[in-house]
């Protein structure tokens, strides 16, 4: 895999091991390995009912595992709840926004930024102007997040992970139900933002957005990780055509 200057040096930020979880015969994760370096930008993709969304919820405590073992920088989070890790440096947003709709988008941000990490609202509330501003929302910063465009509600998830401070931002289907001129929008602002040091995993189904952006792709299926590497390589071997049949790239 080609790295982004500096990469290779980069210490592991977020590292699985031996993951696995079940929902009675069915495997959402089946001995997950995988370790992403701090900086990186990280695809992953796969048919609908091959465990991505799953692997999200491990990882930020909303599933319990069966087997295997979730650190971050190092520290074991598996038991700990979603809270503790989002206070340690994960954040995601969700495939469906939901929004506090009664409440503005700047106390959206208020709300993820000083839960997140455990400060006063006043001590965070510059750092949500700059959020806003960096995702494009801080003009609509004083609107109620209820009438909010599908784009803005998307832009909103970004905007309240992203206030949280995070070291690892997990983005699940980001990209879904967009343009192509609003998912150009989006990428650059995706781009920006692993430009400047987070570390992005990223589950999209709109794989052109994804290759935009990611050094590294990963694809599951039925619970396992079949194919890693140079994300055009990924998408060229054939056990990965052979699953996406007819679904042109």
């Amino acid at each position: 895999m080609p790295d982004r200057p500096g990469l290779s040096d980069s210490r592991m930020v977020l590292e699985i091991a031996g993951l696995s979880k079940s929902f009675g015969s069915v495997r959402a994760a089946d001995n997950i390995l995988l370790a992403v370096r701090e900086g990186e930008a990280l695809g992953i993709i796969g048919p609908n009912g091959a465990g991505k969304s799953s692997l999200f919820n491990l990882i930020t405590g909303d599933l319990v595992p069966d087997a295997g073992e979730i650190r971050l920088n190092g520290r074991d989070v598996t038991r700990m709840p979603p809270h503790r890790r989002c206070k340690l440096g994960i954040a995601r947003s969700y495939q469906i926004p939901h929004p506090f709709e009664n409440l503005t988008v700047f106390e959206n941000l208020l709300v993820g930024a000083a839960f997140g990490q455990d400060k006063h609202e006043r001590d965070v509330a510059d750092l949500c102007g700059q959020v806003l501003e960096r995702t494009g929302l801080l003009h609509r910063a004083n609107i109620p997040a209820g009438s909010l465009t599908l784009l803005e509600r998307k832009r909103l998830e970004l905007a309240r992970a992203l206030a949280t401070g995070p070291q690892v931002l997990l983005l699940d289907e980001i990209a879904g139900g967009l343009t192509e001129a609003e998912i150009a929008d989006l990428v650059a602002t995706i781009r920006e933002i692993n430009a400047s040091g987070t570390t992005i995993v990223w589950i999209e189904h709109v794989v052109a957005a994804l290759l935009a952006v990611v050094t590294r792709l990963i694809v599951l299926n039925f619970g396992s990780k079949i194919a890693e590497g140079e994300p055009q390589a990924v998408m060229n071997s054939k056990e990965v055509r052979d699953i996406y049949t007819g679904i042109e790239a």
